[in-house]
């Protein structure tokens, strides 16, 4: 159990301190993983960026993640049986709506530049582990160093997937507990983190590192 996201990102942060002052790029999944990526990104000395992506529901119960798109890249689980055409039309939809976000995340800021670099993708918790997965892949083509995935708690059948795909090279993760029905169980306060506060955290964490990169 953690007290909020402050007190699992400097768990977390912990957990990579092996990572600081190396050729490391953070990257949070807005809006939960910033006041995380946050925090790991100042205990390694390194800069924040994020990557967009949002889930795609079951048209039957969109509670029920069937996959997840970003601007570039989607992923879909095998045993996601739904029309074609749901699937385009939401991803679509989807696309722009994450494309306005990119217009605010992105007003003073570049995207970083992520190739042969080691890239850090930090979340709140993984529950079905099929954002992670759209992010991952995304990341990839941008041919980073290594990929590793971090955060304080996930799913079993999360993990698994995560373990499996070719694409990440370290699963660094806190709790796995045996009964998990939502993230947001395995914290005491977990507010909504908005997208003014999210923007907030990402653009002071970049003006400090440009800040301190520089003294």
């Amino acid at each position: 159990m953690f007290k909020d996201r402050t007190d699992a990102g400097r768990q977390l942060a912990k957990k990579l301190i092996s990572y600081k002052n190396k050729d490391v790029v953070v990257v949070a999944i807005p809006r939960g993983g910033l006041p995380l990526g946050v925090i790991v990104a100042k205990t390694l000395n390194a800069p924040l960026d994020v990557i967009l992506t949002k889930k795609i529901g079951h048209p039957l119960n969109k509670e029920f993640s069937i996959g997840a798109v970003s601007l570039k890249s989607k992923y879909f689980e095998d045993s996601a049986d739904v029309a074609l055409n749901y699937i385009m039309e939401e991803t679509r939809r989807i696309r722009e709506t994450l494309q306005q976000r990119q217009d605010q995340y992105y007003k003073n800021f570049a995207p970083k530049i992520l190739k042969h670099k080691i890239v850090i993708v930090v979340d709140d918790g993984i529950a079905t582990g099929s954002s992670i997965l759209a992010a991952v892949s995304l990341i990839n083509k941008e041919e980073p160093s290594k990929i590793v995935v971090a955060f304080p708690v996930a799913s079993s059948s999360a993990i698994n997937k995560l373990y499996n795909s070719p694409f990440i090279n370290e699963v660094v993760c806190i709790e796995i507990p045996k009964h998990f029905n939502a993230v947001g169980q395995f914290y005491v306060k977990f507010n909504p983190v908005l997208d003014k506060k999210a923007i907030q955290i990402l653009e002071e964490s970049n003006t400090h590192f440009i800040v301190s990169k520089h003294e």
